[in-house]
C-alpha cells in the first residue's frame, strides 16, 4: 500500500502508433480524495504508445479516486483507485513532505511546516554525463557531509557541442533531444529520460533533491551557444510541464532561469507553465549571471526565489545578497553560484573560503540557504586531462571523483548540520541585538551569530533573545562551550581568533 508522499506510476496505452507524439498529445489525470480534495498531474510521453502519470499523495490514509483526460479518445476517460496507509514514508525527505515557501516567503519548510534550509551542491552536467555507480558514490558522499540539493540542467545545452553518445568516453554526453542542436525541443528521446528517472532516485534515496533547470541561458556546458535563449519559448515551457509530469511526484526545485538576465521569454513561460501544472505547490526561482540585477519578474505569483550569482574571482561579495533581501514583494534569496572551489587555481576559493563565504552569504539574508560548487565537479570531468573543456572553468587536475575530496564542500555542508533541528523558518539578517556585523535572528525563539574571528561578542539590548547559548567551531560541526548570556554582558573573545558559530536558542531545562 502506498504511503504518504510515496510516488506511484499509472500508466495509458494508446490504441495505435502516434506520430508527434510528445508535441501533438495532452493528458492528465484528475486525482479526488475520499475528503473532496482534487489534484491534477499531467502525463508525460514516455516512447512508443506510452504515456505515464506519476502521483505522490500529501494525505497519509484514506482513498483517491483518480480519471484521465486528454486529446485523444483512446487515453480519455480511464478510471482508477489508490488507496494510501496512514503511516508515513520510511524515507526521511519524504516522512515531513516536499518542500515549499514558508508563511513569510524567506525560507523553506516541509509539507508539514518543519524547517528547511537548503544546502545544495552544483553537479550541472550529472543528468547526461554520470553513470548509476558514478551517482550512487556522489550521492553518498554529499549526504555524509550535510548537503540536501544539488543543482542539474536537465539537458545538454549547447547547440555547438560535440562528442559520442557515451557517458564513459572523453567529450562524450548522452542527449535529451535530438533538435536541441537547431535550437527546438520537439524530437523527445525518451530513453534519456528513462535513465535520468535511474539517476534522480538514487539522488532522493540519499536525501538529495534535484534542482531542475531547462535548459541554460548563460555559459552551458562548454560556453558552445546554448539553446536556452534561442528555443521557442512553447517549446522551452512544453519541456518545464514535461518536467513536473515526469518528477513533480518526487522532491524538486524548479530553476526555470540559469545564468540569464532573468529577462528571457522563456523564463516567464516556463514559470507560468510550472506554476499551473505543479499541483504541489514545490519552489520555483530564477538563477542569474553575476552582472545582472536579479529582481527580473520580482511580482510574479509563480516565482517564489531569486538566486544571484558573484563570479568565479574568488570574491566574496555577501552585499549582492543583502540587495536581493530588500527587493519587494518578497522572495527567498540565495547566492547560487559563489566562486567553484580551485576553478583554474588550486588556492582559488578554497578551503575554509568557501565556509566563510556560505556563513556571510547566510547571515545578509540568503536565509533559503547556501550554495557550493567545485571545478571539475559541475562539468563531471571524467579523468584528469579530459580534452574539450573551457580552461578558464577548469580546476588545474583531477575529475570529477577528485574533486568530491576538496576541503570546502565539508564546512559548507556542515552549514546544514549544524543547524539541523533549529527554528529557522523567515529567519532575519540583524545587525541591533549585538556588537557583531554578522547575525539572524527569528524574534523570541532564535538567535545565530557568525564571527569570523572569535571576537568579543556583546549583548547590547534586550530583544527578547534567548539567554541559553553554544559555541560551535564551524569548520568541525562540534560545540566547544555552552552557557547563558544576559543584557549587557559580553562573551570572551576566541584566544586563538577562531571562527565560531554562537546559537541561541531555548533548551529543555533538563539540557542545562
Amino acid at each position: 500500500m502506498l504511503n504518504a508522499w510515496e510516488q506511484i506510476e499509472l500508466t495509458l496505452t494508446a490504441s495505435e502508433d502516434v506520430p508527434n507524439a510528445y508535441t501533438d498529445v495532452d493528458a492528465w489525470i484528475d486525482f479526488t480524495h475520499e475528503d473532496g480534495r482534487t489534484l491534477r498531474r499531467p502525463a508525460f510521453y514516455d516512447g512508443g504508445r506510452i504515456w505515464r502519470v506519476r502521483f505522490a499523495s500529501p494525505l497519509a490514509g484514506g482513498v483517491w479516486r483518480w480519471r484521465s483526460m486528454s486529446t485523444r479518445a483512446d487515453l480519455h476517460g480511464l478510471t482508477g483507485t489508490i488507496e494510501v496507509a496512514p503511516e508515513p514514508s520510511e524515507n526521511p525527505l519524504l516522512r515531513h513532505g516536499f518542500w515549499r515557501m514558508s508563511p513569510g516567503g524567506r525560507s523553506l519548510v516541509a509539507a508539514d511546516g518543519s524547517p528547511v534550509l537548503l544546502v545544495a551542491d552544483t553537479a550541472w552536467a550529472l543528468p547526461w554525463r554520470a553513470t548509476l555507480d558514478q551517482v550512487r558514490t556522489y550521492a553518498q558522499d554529499r549526504q555524509a557531509k550535510g548537503f540536501n540539493a544539488v543543482l542539474l540542467m536537465t539537458v545538454q545545452p549547447d547547440m555547438r557541442a560535440v562528442g559520442p553518445r557515451d557517458r564513459t568516453a572523453d567529450e562524450g554526453f548522452d542527449v535529451g533531444f535530438e533538435d536541441l542542436p537547431q535550437g527546438h525541443l520537439n524530437e523527445l528521446n525518451p530513453a534519456y529520460f528513462q535513465y535520468l528517472d535511474e539517476l534522480l532516485a538514487i539522488l532522493v534515496e540519499h536525501g538529495v533533491v534535484p534542482v531542475l533547470q531547462p535548459v541554460f541561458q548563460g555559459f552551458g556546458w562548454k560556453g558552445l551557444d546554448v539553446a536556452g535563449t534561442v528555443v521557442p519559448p512553447e517549446e522551452y515551457a512544453r519541456y518545464s510541464r514535461y518536467l513536473v509530469a515526469r518528477y513533480g511526484a518526487q522532491p524538486a526545485i524548479y530553476l526555470v532561469g540559469a545564468d540569464g538576465a532573468g529577462t528571457e521569454p522563456q523564463i516567464e513561460a516556463a514559470g507560468r507553465e510550472v506554476h499551473d501544472w505543479d499541483c504541489y505547490g514545490q519552489p520555483t526561482g530564477i538563477h542569474y549571471r553575476p552582472h545582472a540585477r536579479a529582481d527580473a519578474h520580482q511580482g510574479a505569483g509563480w516565482l517564489d526565489f531569486q538566486w544571484c550569482q558573484t563570479g568565479h574571482g574568488g570574491e566574496h561579495v555577501p552585499e549582492r545578497v543583502a540587495d536581493l533581501w530588500r527587493n519587494r514583494p518578497v522572495k527567498a534569496v540565495a547566492n547560487g553560484e559563489p566562486s567553484y572551489e580551485q576553478t583554474r587555481d588550486e588556492d582559488l576559493a578554497a578551503g575554509w573560503w568557501q565556509g566563510h563565504e556560505a556563513w556571510s552569504n547566510l547571515c545578509a539574508g540568503s536565509t533559503m540557504g547556501v550554495v557550493y560548487g567545485a571545478a571539475n565537479i559541475w562539468q563531471w570531468v571524467l579523468r584528469d586531462g579530459e580534452p574539450g573543456h573551457a580552461e578558464y572553468f577548469l580546476a588545474p587536475s583531477g575529475s570529477w571523483l577528485d574533486a568530491l575530496d576538496r576541503e570546502g564542500s565539508t564546512y559548507v555542508g556542515l552549514v546544514g548540520q549544524i543547524l539541523t533541528g533549529l527554528p529557522t523558518t523567515d529567519m532575519q539578517p540583524d545587525w541591533e541585538t549585538f556588537l557583531s556585523p554578522r547575525s539572524l535572528r527569528v524574534p523570541g525563539v532564535l538567535h545565530i551569530v557568525y564571527q569570523e574571528s572569535g571576537e568579543i561578542l556583546r549583548l547590547l539590548q534586550d530583544r527578547q533573545t534567548p539567554p541559553d547559548y553554544r559555541v560551535v567551531d564551524p569548520r568541525s560541526g562540534k560545540t566547544v562551550s555552552s552557557g547563558r548570556l544576559s543584557p549587557g554582558e559580553e562573551l570572551a573573545a576566541d584566544p586563538d581568533q577562531r571562527a565560531r558559530i554562537v546559537i541561541f536558542a531555548h533548551l529543555d531545562p533538563r539540557e542545562r
